[in-house]
Parts: C-alpha cells; sequence; structure tokens
C-alpha cells in the first residue's frame, strides 16, 4: 500500500499558528494558540496499525496491566482495529482535516464535526499525534504536516496537556 500526503499547491500559509486567536473566543485554552490547519491523510493498514499499537500500549501501561496480560490485550486491541480497518476501508478514502479554533472538521463522503470539548488529549508517538476524544481517536500522521504545523500541533498537544493538569 502506498502512503499518499498531500499539502496546499499554491504555497498558501495554512497550517500557521500564533498565539492571538481570529475572531471569538475558542470554547478551549489550547485553541487558543491555533490559527488554522488544513491537511489530508490516506492511511495505510500498517501506519494505522503502529499508531493503535503504541496507544494501546499507553492505555495498557496506565492502567499498570502486567505481562502476560498486558501483551495479550494490546496484541487484541491491535488486531480489532486492523480489522476495522480494512471492513470499514478506510484505506480506500482520503480524509481531508481543518483544524481551528472552533474545533475540528473531518470530511470524507460525510462531515464530522468535533468540538473541543469532546477532544480529551493530544498525545505524540512516533508516527505522529494521537487526538483522543471522548468516543475514539483521530490519528494525525507526521508525513502529512509541514514543520510549522508540527511546531503547531506540539504547542497545542503541550497546551491540552497543561490545561489537564489544572
Amino acid at each position: 500500500m502506498a502512503m499518499m500526503a498531500h499539502q496546499p499547491a499554491d504555497g498558501s500559509d495554512e497550517g500557521f499558528y500564533s498565539a492571538a486567536t481570529t475572531s471569538g473566543a475558542p470554547s478551549n485554552p489550547a485553541a487558543a494558540v491555533l490559527c488554522d490547519l488544513h491537511f489530508f491523510v490516506r492511511y495505510t493498514l500498517r501506519e494505522y496499525i503502529g499508531f493503535m499499537w503504541q496507544h494501546g500500549g499507553f492505555l495498557i501501561r496506565r492502567r499498570r496491566i502486567r505481562w502476560p496480560a498486558s501483551f495479550y490485550l494490546r496484541l487484541k486491541s491491535t488486531l480489532s482495529a486492523a480489522m476495522h480497518f480494512v471492513l470499514l476501508g478506510r484505506g480506500k478514502r482520503t480524509y481531508e482535516f481543518t483544524i481551528d479554533q472552533h474545533g475540528i472538521v473531518r470530511t470524507s463522503g460525510g462531515v464530522t464535526l468535533i468540538d473541543w470539548s469532546d477532544v480529551t488529549a493530544v498525545r505524540t508517538y512516533s508516527r505522529g499525534f494521537m487526538m483522543v476524544l471522548k468516543r475514539g481517536t483521530l490519528p494525525i500522521p507526521f508525513r502529512c504536516l509541514n514543520e510549522a504545523q508540527q511546531r503547531g500541533m506540539r504547542v497545542l498537544a503541550e497546551a491540552r496537556r497543561e490545561s489537564a493538569l489544572r
């Protein structure tokens, strides 16, 4: 399976961040660092499995489950996620993401609107960022973001971490 990443072709400033927001107050203080981010993602099975393996490991370590149960649960959850990936045809779709101060918009055939109040954490893994939602996750691979967008996502992840600690 080939990996596919899309960037704005016109050289626009999409994806740059600043300390100020545009109009209105964001519903989440962590979103105050965000101006606008727009990118496309087509996941590969291998990449998706990598995200789920790492995220499953984090969840299992957090619950302090030990060997061999930890390995079994991590394997079971990763294989389950892989099965859903294949059955739902997620590798055949190209997802368009727009992330701004108001929330996250994901488009692929239909439109999904995610408010910042639904985002519980933004985690950083070796393959990219994982936006942990109240119901589910949104993996965002590094390969789909330019350097400025990656810096902005790191700032967002740090702001989410700080607001969670308060």
